[in-house]
């Protein structure tokens, strides 16, 4: 984003700020106790590295609030614009009460007919989480694996198969872009390869 989006532009993304550490106040990360409004600020910000547009990165900003929170797609609509409702919307797991592996599919799925800003928005999301990952990783060790519902190997399945998708369907610059530094960032974390289908049901 850059200055040239005006001020308009640039009250909306402060304003999807505010809004978002609203909605995410006394989240935490998972297992530690970094407040959980830093991740989408790392996914907005690497929005912005790309040059992303602003609706773009107000959407990374809000994107885990349907999710997570009690904000409604109609409220975001109401406050921030349909298109920025209707791209946290598509990102967000349909039914949170549903096993792991069904939402994880659900992204998986998804991946084969979101639209580019939607890809863009879920790749800069899932990049945030592997880093964070690689991260806790070298510092708590195996140990660290025990905060999530399920186990590395599952882990390793689910960012892999996103991380092939995202690749297949980048085409050109920045989701191409992003997605190759996703590859690199998951390849580096689960080094050990693709684990089976019989190992993630372990």
């Amino acid at each position: 984003m850059s200055l040239s989006d005006g001020p308009a532009s640039q009250e909306r993304l402060f304003e999807a700020i505010e809004f978002a550490a609203r909605a995410h106040r006394g989240q935490f990360r998972k297992g530690t106790q970094v407040p959980y409004i830093l991740h989408p600020l790392r996914v907005a910000e690497i929005l912005i590295e790309v040059d992303a547009g602003n609706s773009l990165i107000v959407a990374a900003l809000l994107h885990d609030t349907i999710e997570d929170t009690g904000t409604t797609a109609a409220g975001l609509a109401q406050r921030f614009g349909a298109q920025v409702a209707a791209l946290v919307a598509a990102v967000s797991e349909p039914d949170q009460a549903a096993p792991w592996e069904e939402r994880k599919q659900h992204t998986i799925e998804l991946l084969s007919t979101a639209t580019t800003d939607a890809l863009m928005l879920l790749c800069a999301d899932k990049l945030d989480n592997v880093r964070s990952m690689r991260r806790g990783e070298r510092s708590a060790g195996p140990a660290f694996w025990e905060r999530f519902h399920r186990p590395r190997p599952s882990q390793a399945w689910y960012y892999q198969r996103v991380a092939l998708a995202l690749c297949e369907r980048a085409k050109k610059d920045p989701l191409r872009t992003l997605a190759g530094r996703l590859q690199r960032e998951v390849n580096a974390l689960f080094a050990a390869g693709t684990p089976s289908r019989s190992s993630r049901e372990a």
